[in-house]
């Protein structure tokens, strides 16, 4: 999977005669490999450079461009100054989202092309998933469902938060993940409360929510799910919460689609947690967009005004934390079409009582 033609085919337009990739994100979005390498794509013509950890792997898979290997004493910008060079560039993108201020003057004095700024192009692109990405976000999503079903057999009172944390690393591994999205967070009782608890060795208690939010990898695109379940019977107060934050999750996926702003869906999901009360609680946005890393944008934030193309794969997550407490956090993963959207998370939502 790469995606040289997606780029060049949007160069001439913003009057670039090439685009220069360096990060790692853009480099696999654009080469379909992980090789701490660069990427130099013409209209007409593609070059990929990597080192000699990554070349065997970079002939046998990357289709598209040439492909050559940085030899030792060699820079990138040397291999890449020679491209400007050959083929008379004169604007030359980068990725100024990603790129340092050290790293952009070091290419400044390294290229006689001129710079220009031009990360809008890959993140436009990497906004609306084709199919080949929507297949791996789904199969690393079922990967993340199975975890689920079969991590509830160890939340049981006495458990450490850590352990949970560990059996759905290996939970995922074990059924075909390259890795995790992230760290997973797994919360019980009032760590609930934080977000982004780090697990700690504190034990499961009967009565307690445990908040767990994990994803992984698969063909280089992230999964990412939110799960709270009672351990013990809950208070009438936790139920409410729990239903809140459902309803607030429902009424926010009911309302997405293409053409929608981000905005708008944050608003609706944080106006049912609001009208219960709960309002001052809920801290984050509604949801992030997701892809080849785990937060990407678009978002369903009140910061973010302009329409969500169809094909966006974003979560859907809102909560309600009570400091020192208990929190709730339920999401999936959803992607955005012309006339609603289509929920690629399958795991339950109705509150898990263990």
């Amino acid at each position: 999977m790469n995606h040289f033609e997606k780029i060049a085919s949007q160069l001439s337009a913003r009057g670039l005669d090439a685009m220069l990739v360096t990060s790692a994100p853009g480099e696999f979005y654009a080469v379909g490999l992980h090789g701490e390498g660069m990427a130099l794509i013409t209209p007409t013509e593609s070059w990929y450079y990597t080192d000699s950890r990554y070349i065997e792997v970079a002939q046998q898979q990357v289709t598209g461009a040439r492909v050559g290997m940085i030899r030792t004493g060699q820079t990138y910008r040397q291999l890449a100054q020679a491209i400007v060079a050959d083929k008379d560039i004169c604007r030359l993108g980068f990725e100024d989202n990603y790129m340092s201020v050290a790293e952009y003057n070091q290419w400044k004095q390294g290229v006689t092309a001129e710079l220009v700024p031009a990360s809008e192009i890959l993140d436009l692109l990497r906004m609306v998933k084709d199919e080949e990405e929507l297949a791996a976000m789904r199969e690393a999503q079922r990967i993340t469902d199975e975890a689920f079903t079969e991590i509830l057999n160890y939340l049981k009172p006495g458990v450490a938060e850590c352990e949970i944390a560990a059996q759905l690393t290996y939970l995922m591994a074990s059924k075909g993940a390259e890795r995790n999205s992230f760290d997973p967070i797994v919360a019980c009782g009032a760590n609930g409360s934080k977000p982004h608890a780090v697990p700690g060795k504190d034990l499961i208690q009967s009565g307690q929510f445990v908040t767990m939010d994990f994803g992984c990898v698969v063909g280089g695109y992230c999964s990412d799910m939110t799960r709270t379940v009672a351990v013990g019977q809950p208070t009438d107060e936790m139920k409410l919460v729990y239903d809140t934050v459902l309803q607030a999750q429902l009424a926010g996926i009911a309302a997405a689609r293409g053409g929608v702003t981000g905005a708008e869906i944050h608003n609706i999901g944080a106006k049912v947690i609001a009208d219960a009360g709960y309002g001052e609680y809920f801290g984050h946005g509604f949801g992030h967009s997701l892809g080849i890393e785990i937060h990407e944008n678009p978002r369903f934030s009140p910061l973010w005004e302009k329409p969500i193309p169809s094909g966006a794969c974003l979560s859907a997550e809102p909560g309600i934390y009570l400091p020192g407490r208990f929190g709730v956090r339920i999401e999936d993963v959803i992607m955005l079409t012309d006339d609603g959207c289509i929920d690629i998370t399958h795991s339950p939502k109705e509150l898990i009582i263990l």
